[in-house]
């Protein structure tokens, strides 16, 4: 007998999960394919909670990671994901992955973008002439000789991170990936916004870009603005809120 009641048990176990994953969730209405385009001196990675919480809404989330060696080979990484899409998308970029949305984003099924603390050049500007326009909240991005250009690692979790625990901006900073000075003067050549709808999210204790040259940005562009409390990194001090929007923006697709 118990060994009858053991079996039955094992059997109910299996049918009802105790946790429902991502296939369980309820498909969403308008886009279910979101792509994130990442940001000079950081990877992807830290894209991994904002993933998990829009998986679990039934939303397909692809995190494109970039060459980081000029904007022409940034795009061709990402229009490589956005191909693989099947149906529409909500393409997101974060810091200078915002120009490369602008361009990238002209692709059909993209059909909204989501700025996230991003830079959002028209055409002919180049990031490095959008952030000389305003005042910058700090300094401390070096080149080197071999045009790459680093966060001063001292200075890192002050300017990108100042919302987040020590060990994860040790990390951050000894992990930054060199951004290319090419990249920054290279003038834009497409901007999506015009034709798509776009979505700002301000990150108003951003020590990196200035949040008010984020504000004239999403302004000019005619964004839905959002604005977190949070550092230029918010995407992983305010994960929930980031989601939000991105889901926002995906319901929003006709």
């Amino acid at each position: 007998m118990r060994k009858i009641a053991t079996l039955a048990l094992t059997a109910l176990a299996l049918a009802t999960p105790m946790f429902a994953g991502a296939a369980d969730a309820t498909p969403p209405t308008g886009a279910k394919n979101i792509v994130i385009v990442h940001g000079s001196f950081v990877d992807g990675s830290g894209w991994r909670v904002v993933h998990d919480i829009l998986i679990h809404k039934g939303y397909k989330v692809t995190v494109v990671h970039q060459p980081a060696t000029n904007l022409d080979e940034d795009v061709a990484a990402t229009r490589e994901i956005l191909d693989q899409q099947v149906g529409p998308v909500v393409l997101v970029g974060h810091s200078s992955g915002g120009e490369v949305i602008g361009i990238a984003g002209e692709r059909d099924k993209v059909k909204a973008l989501v700025y996230v603390a991003a830079l959002q050049p028209e055409l002919g500007e180049s990031l490095n002439q959008l952030l000389g326009s305003m005042p910058s909240p700090s300094n401390d991005i070096h080149a080197t000789r071999d045009g790459h250009l680093f966060v001063d690692r001292a200075k890192f979790a002050e300017d990108f991170a100042a919302d987040q625990t020590t060990n994860r901006t040790d990390f951050l900073a000894a992990s930054q990936v060199p951004a290319s000075s090419a990249t920054f003067g290279a003038q834009n050549w497409g901007a999506a916004w015009h034709e798509k709808p776009s979505y700002g999210i301000v990150a108003t204790e951003d020590k990196a870009l200035n949040p008010d040259l984020q504000r004239w940005m999403y302004k000019r562009a005619g964004s839905i603005v959002t604005e977190i409390k949070g550092s230029h990194t918010l995407y992983i001090s305010q994960p929930e809120a980031v989601a939000k929007v991105i889901e926002q923006a995906a319901l929003n697709v006709k």
